[in-house]
C-alpha cells in the first residue's frame, strides 16, 4: 500500500520545472475508438443486439439527446477512408474494440457470424497494409443483450461465455493481432452499469457492482490463460486489460484527507488492478474492510463484496502482460463525515471518501472533466509505487495509455482547449517517464473522431476529427488538434509554438507557466 508520505511527495513535486523532453525511440503513438461508438450498422450483416442497442431503442430518454449508435460514425462502411486518415496522422497503432454481438449474435458460439469475421478481417488487414498495428479490445461496454437477459455480469456463467468468445477472436484474428486487451474500464462497467444509472444496463443493485466485478475478473483471467495454453507459442502476442484511473488527491494535507484519497484510489483503481498486479493478489484490504464494516452496519450476514476463493485469487493474479490506462481528470477527497461538504461527484457507497472537483480549474463539455494535468503524473507514479514487486512478475509494470482527451461542444475546428489539454497532459507524462522512471510505452488519444458518447449522446465531442452527424455521408474533418498531434508524432516532442497553417494561434494554457 502506498504511504501517506508518498502521496504528499507526489503533490509537492507535480509542478517541477518543465524541460524539453523527447519521447523515447520505442515509444508508440495511437488513437482510440470503440465499436458501438463509431461503427453503426447496428442490425446489418447478421449482427445481434447489444445492451446499448436495447437501451437506446426501448428507453431513448436515458440518453441526453435521445440519440443512439445505430449509424454513429458509420465506420462499418468507411474502413479504407478511416485507415487513410490514420496513416496521414502518422500513428503507430489504432486501438479499437470488437463488437461481441457482431461476432456472436447470441453472445455464444452456437453461431459465428461470417460478416463479423469478414468486417474485422478487412479492418485488420487494411491497418497492417498501411503499417498501423491493431490494438484490440474484446469488450468495451457492449455486452450482447441475450447474455444480459441471462443476468449479465451478475451471472458467473458469463465468464465462460467470454472465454469462448475470446477463443473465436484468437482463432480468427490472432495471427495478425499481437496486442489484446480483454475489458475496457471494469469500474464503470460494474459500478455505473450494475450499481448505478449511468451506463447500460442501468441496474441499481447495491451489491451488483461487486458481483459484476468478480465475474469480470474471472472472465479476464480465463481469456488470459486460454491464450497461454493454446495460442501464445504460435501467435506470440500479449494480453492486457484497460483500467480507468481518475486521480484522487486529499483536499488538505490532514491525515484524514490523505486516508480518504487513498481509499478512493483503491476503490476506483485497486478494485481491479490489485487482484492482477499486486504481489498478494485479491481485492485491496482497505476495500474489503470498508465493505465488510458497512455490510455489518446494515445487518447483513456477510459482506456485499463476494469473497474470492484462493483458487480464484491464484487464477487472476499475474494475468496480464501489460496495463492499459485511461486517464482524464482529478478529484479532491475528504472523509464522508466531514462537516460542510455535500456528497461529491465521485462517490461509492462503501468508500469512506467524498470526492469533489476543483471548480476553479478549466472545464470541458463533460461535467466530470476538469483540466488538472498534474494528476496524470501522480497516477503513473502511484501505479509504479503500488505494484513495485521486484521478486514478482511485475516490477514497475509496463503501462500503455489507451485513452486521454477532453470534450467540447464540437463547434470549433480551432479546438484550442484540446490542443492545450493534450500538450499539458503529455508534458506530465514525459516527466513521469524521464524524471520518475515510470514505465510508459505508448499513448493513444481519445478519440480518433467525434462519436456517440454513451449517455451524453452526441452532445460531447472528444475527437481529433470532426464528424458531421447531420450529413448521411458522415464526413470527417481534421481539427487543429489533429495537426498538432501529427506534429508531436513527427518531431517526437511537444512544440508549444506550433500553429498549423490555416488555424488561429491558441493562447497558452493557464498552467503552462507553472510547468
Amino acid at each position: 500500500m502506498i504511504s501517506l508520505a508518498a502521496l504528499i511527495l507526489f503533490s509537492l513535486t507535480s509542478f517541477s520545472n518543465c524541460k524539453e523532453y523527447t519521447f523515447p525511440d520505442n515509444f508508440k503513438f495511437g488513437v482510440a475508438t470503440s465499436a458501438y461508438q463509431v461503427e453503426g450498422a447496428w442490425n446489418v450483416g447478421g449482427k445481434g443486439e447489444n445492451i446499448w442497442d436495447y437501451m437506446t431503442h426501448t428507453n431513448p430518454s436515458s440518453i441526453l439527446d435521445k440519440s443512439n449508435g445505430d449509424i454513429a460514425c458509420d465506420s462499418y462502411n468507411k474502413i479504407k477512408e478511416d485507415v487513410q486518415l490514420l496513416k496521414n496522422l502518422g500513428v503507430d497503432f489504432y486501438r479499437f474494440s470488437i463488437s461481441w454481438s457482431r461476432i456472436l449474435p447470441s453472445g455464444k458460439t452456437e453461431y459465428i457470424n461470417p460478416d463479423g469475421i469478414r468486417y474485422y478481417n478487412e479492418l485488420i488487414d487494411e491497418l497492417l497494409a498501411n503499417n498501423i498495428e491493431p490494438l484490440v479490445t474484446m469488450h468495451h461496454f457492449d455486452l450482447p443483450q441475450p447474455l444480459e437477459e441471462e443476468g449479465g455480469f451478475l451471472n458467473l456463467a458469463i465468464a465462460d461465455y467470454f472465454e469462448d468468445y475470446a477463443d473465436v477472436l484468437y482463432k480468427n484474428f490472432g495471427d495478425r493481432v499481437k496486442e489484446w486487451t480483454t475489458f475496457n474500464e471494469p469500474t464503470p462497467v460494474c459500478f455505473l452499469g450494475y450499481s448505478g444509472e449511468f451506463l447500460a444496463p442501468m441496474i441499481t443493485r447495491k451489491d451488483g457492482g461487486y458481483l459484476c466485478g468478480r465475474t469480470l475478473l474471472i472472465a479476464h483471467a480465463k481469456a488470459y490463460h486460454l491464450y497461454n495454453k493454446r495460442y501464445r507459442a504460435s501467435q506470440k502476442g500479449r494480453i492486457g486489460i484497460v483500467h480507468n484511473i481518475f486521480w484522487f488527491e486529499p483536499r488538505t494535507n490532514s491525515i484524514k484527507d490523505l486516508q480518504a484519497a487513498e481509499a478512493a484510489n483503491e476503490f476506483n483503481f485497486g478494485w481491479f488492478a490489485n487482484p492482477i498486479f499486486s504481489k498478494e493478489g485479491d481485492y485491496p484490504q482497505i476495500m474489503k474492510g470498508s465493505i465488510e464494516y458497512a455490510s455489518k452496519q446494515e445487518g447483513l450476514p456477510k459482506s456485499r463484496l463476494p469473497e474470492l476463493t484462493q483458487e480464484e485469487i491464484e487464477l487472476i493474479k499475474g494475468s496480464a502482460d501489460f496495463l492499459g490506462i485511461n486517464h482524464y481528470t482529478t478529484f479532491y477527497c475528504s472523509p464522508i463525515e466531514e462537516e460542510g461538504i455535500g456528497k461529491g461527484l465521485f462517490y461509492l457507497p462503501d468508500m469512506d471518501a467524498n470526492c469533489v472537483m476543483d471548480e476553479k480549474a478549466d472545464g470541458s463539455a463533460s461535467f466530470w472533466l476538469k483540466v488538472i494535468p498534474s494528476g496524470f503524473r501522480n497516477s503513473l507514479n502511484w501505479i509504479k509505487e503500488q505494484y513495485n514487486n521486484p521478486e514478482e512478475q511485475y516490477n514497475n509494470p509496463e503501462v500503455i495509455i489507451l485513452e486521454n482527451g477532453i470534450s467540447d461542444d464540437g463547434n470549433l475546428l480551432n479546438d484550442c482547449l484540446r490542443v492545450n489539454y493534450n500538450n499539458l497532459y503529455l508534458t506530465e507524462m514525459l516527466k513521469a517517464i524521464h524524471e520518475d522512471g515510470c514505465n510508459v510505452s505508448g499513448y493513444a488519444a481519445w478519440s480518433f473522431m467525434d462519436n456517440f458518447e454513451w449517455t451524453s449522446g452526441y452532445t460531447q465531442k472528444f475527437g481529433l476529427y470532426s464528424v458531421d452527424f447531420d450529413d448521411p455521408a458522415r464526413p470527417r474533418t481534421p481539427k487543429m488538434s489533429a495537426f498538432v498531434f501529427k506534429n508531436i508524432i513527427q518531431e517526437r516532442k511537444i512544440n508549444w509554438t506550433y500553429t498549423p497553417e490555416g488555424f488561429g494561434k491558441c493562447d497558452g494554457p493557464k498552467l503552462k507557466d507553472e510547468l
